[in-house]
């Protein structure tokens, strides 16, 4: 969105202020939302405030938000869409806005349901991109190959490994410490989204990728972060997404291959050889199977892609 949204101070009295303090602090705690999920539902109500205090040409107070009717808020998706949001963008700030008054509603701080009544479209979810196990097999390769220093090279091959063989999100990977895989464990303790803990299989292939990381690894002490840059910091992920640029570039993969193509990877392959979806749901820490069964649309296509090609009455 192309809007600078004005301070809170600015757009809302105290008591507003006061609620979506609150109202956040019941997200993180109580829902267990992640920092950043909170960070974008706040973002949100920022945008809205904002909007309302050029409406109505006053700061946000309670009854003003008592008193908004539907059109008020739909006025606010049409601002929304003129400052260029997406639909995604769209439909997120309107799910915040109707759990921010659901929470006051809850609380008996005030009652409005006019949102309630206000339906966007639904985001396009789009297949997940996955590379084939041959392309995976020479993208780890070359993840080792780019690097002028052995240290490095074994580094961005056991992260790109773990991603690959546990299906871990990048963030996931790079919040993993050196102490997390001394002794190397049979099954890894992820802490994914909202802070849900699932457990993940390190198969052996991928144990013997992370211990030869680990027997090059500069800054080995159990406290320090498992996958570093050269100053001993925890690795940023923009450093591996440019890493992952320059592999896509070298083997001339797709714009769809970046390091979260991993993660599809691993649940098309599995689902693939036989893995049954719960298995795959559990081991991915998805909320709903629903989110997983993505992945027999690709199966089912490719399938078809191979009907039409060898069937002699596919014509």
């Amino acid at each position: 969105m192309t809007t600078q949204f004005n301070p809170l101070s600015e757009t809302t009295d105290e008591n507003v202020r006061k609620m979506l303090d609150q109202w956040c602090e019941y997200l993180s705690v109580q829902r267990n939302l992640s920092d950043k999920t909170v960070s974008s539902y706040m973002e949100d109500m920022k945008g809205f405030c904002d909007f309302l205090f050029s409406s109505f040409s006053q700061p946000v107070d309670e009854k003003l938000l008592q008193d908004l009717s539907v059109t008020d808020f739909r006025s606010f998706l049409a601002w929304r869409h003129q400052n260029q949001a997406d639909r995604t963008t769209v439909a997120r700030g309107i799910s915040a806005i109707k759990n921010f008054f659901k929470y006051l509603m809850r609380q008996n701080i005030l009652k409005n349901t006019a949102v309630m009544s206000v339906a966007v479209a639904r985001p396009k979810h789009h297949l997940p991109h996955p590379i084939t196990s041959e392309q995976a097999k020479k993208f780890l390769k070359t993840a080792f190959e780019l690097h002028k220093y052995p240290w490095s090279g074994w580094r961005d091959r056991a992260l790109f490994t773990l991603m690959y063989g546990c299906g871990l999100r990048i963030a996931e990977a790079l919040a993993l410490d050196v102490k997390d895989v001394v002794p190397m464990p049979e099954v890894l303790c992820i802490k994914g989204k909202g802070n849900k803990e699932r457990l993940v299989p390190v198969l052996p292939a991928v144990q013997t990728i992370l211990q030869t990381y680990l027997d090059h690894h500069p800054y080995p002490h159990p406290n320090n972060p498992l996958f570093v840059g050269f100053h001993g910091d925890r690795i940023n992920p923009g450093v591996v997404q440019r890493t992952v640029r320059k592999i896509r570039e070298k083997l001339s993969l797709p714009e769809t291959t970046t390091p979260h193509a991993l993660r599809h990877s691993f649940a098309t392959h599995l689902l693939e050889n036989g893995g049954d979806l719960k298995s795959i749901q559990e081991l991915l820490g998805h909320k709903t199977l629903s989110a997983t069964q993505r992945y027999t649309k690709i199966t089912t296509r490719d399938m078809q892609r191979v009907y039409q090609k060898s069937h002699p009455r596919a014509g």
